[in-house]
């Protein structure tokens, strides 16, 4: 088989292809052929050493594919299941063992490439808008990156809890998509100062949440459009991680959360990963929710699709076809 490898973190040059053999399948695993991996940015994450793996490491977290055989110990799969996963390291292969508490199976009418599109990032998108800051009917929020493959996601899913939402995008291009998403408001922050837009079509603070998966160069803006009480939902880092904050920083701005929350955490246990996989594959399968995949890159160039990804140069969904 062949798989992409990681010896030393850096930039997507780092991203080697090479040849191996499988290992022996271990108790309570899945041996699965990959039909497509989801590209992330944790995995970027990972490469450039962030959020550190040890080397060498396989990347990738999601993905999706059929299973070939069963490892001892488990129930409930068998030779020949669809299956889809989020957090299964070494995803970038043609074969991956798959720790079986982490798979979940994909129901009839749900394609593989779009079971592996929507797994993280619709799980994320699901429990940020349910759980972190469970949106009502009426509440105002901010999703940057509206058209990336959370943003898309989160901005068709808090249109379905009835929220007013507002995207930022970084070409008319992405400013088309992000409204065929459901966005009331969608601002070019390459064309508009994003805040003074915000603050001209809904007054001084007006949002109840800010869900940001940019960081750094948006943070400070985005706090200061929140209303007292409201909550900073920083859950992603692509333009840097965000600088250290004084809780009197949240004090003076009336009262305001700050969170910082993982899929990891909001999927801890086997019942809660298969009850949140299952709400959005259900809503794919039933056409609640549509799944962009805005570009499908062979795996052996993972690499390339690195470069685009942290260029911003993407909309939607990117995959990594064997």
């Amino acid at each position: 088989m062949n798989h992409v490898v990681i010896r030393r973190t850096g930039g997507p040059e780092v991203l080697e292809w090479e040849a191996s053999e499988p290992e022996p399948l271990q108790p309570g695993h899945l041996r699965v052929r990959l039909a497509a991996a989801g590209l992330n940015f944790i995995d970027t994450y990972h490469r450039t050493g962030l959020y550190p793996v040890e080397l060498p490491f396989v990347p990738g977290l999601e993905g999706s594919g059929t299973v070939e055989s069963v490892g001892t110990g488990v129930d409930g799969f068998h030779a020949g299941d669809r299956v889809v996963w989020s957090r299964a390291g070494g995803s970038y292969a043609e074969i991956v063992d798959v720790p079986a508490a982490a798979a979940v199976a994909v129901e009839d009418g749900v394609d593989l490439e779009a079971a592996a599109a929507v797994m993280l990032q619709g799980m994320t998108a699901q429990y940020l808008a349910a759980d972190t800051y469970p949106l009502r009917p009426g509440d105002r929020c901010l999703i940057h990156a509206g058209a990336g493959g959370v943003g898309l996601l989160l901005t068709q899913i808090a249109k379905m809890h009835g929220a007013e939402v507002f995207t930022t995008v970084g070409t008319d291009e992405k400013a088309t998509v992000s409204r065929a998403a459901g966005a009331d408001h969608v601002i070019n922050y390459n064309e508009a100062d994003f805040a003074e837009e915000i603050t001209d079509i809904a007054g001084p603070t007006p949002l109840h949440v800010v869900y940001d998966g940019v960081g750094k160069s948006v943070f400070w803006p985005s706090l200061d459009l929140l209303r007292p009480r409201g909550m900073m939902v920083t859950f992603g880092n692509a333009s840097g991680p965000v600088d250290p904050v004084s809780p009197l920083d949240l004090m003076r701005r009336g009262s305001l959360f700050l969170t910082r929350p993982t899929l990891f955490t909001y999927t801890a246990t086997r019942e809660e990963l298969v009850a949140r996989a299952g709400q959005v594959l259900g809503w794919v399968g039933s056409g609640q929710l549509d799944v962009r995949i805005g570009l499908t890159v062979p795996l052996r160039s993972a690499s390339d699709a690195h470069r685009l990804l942290e260029s911003r140069a993407t909309t939607g969904k990117v995959l990594l076809i064997p």
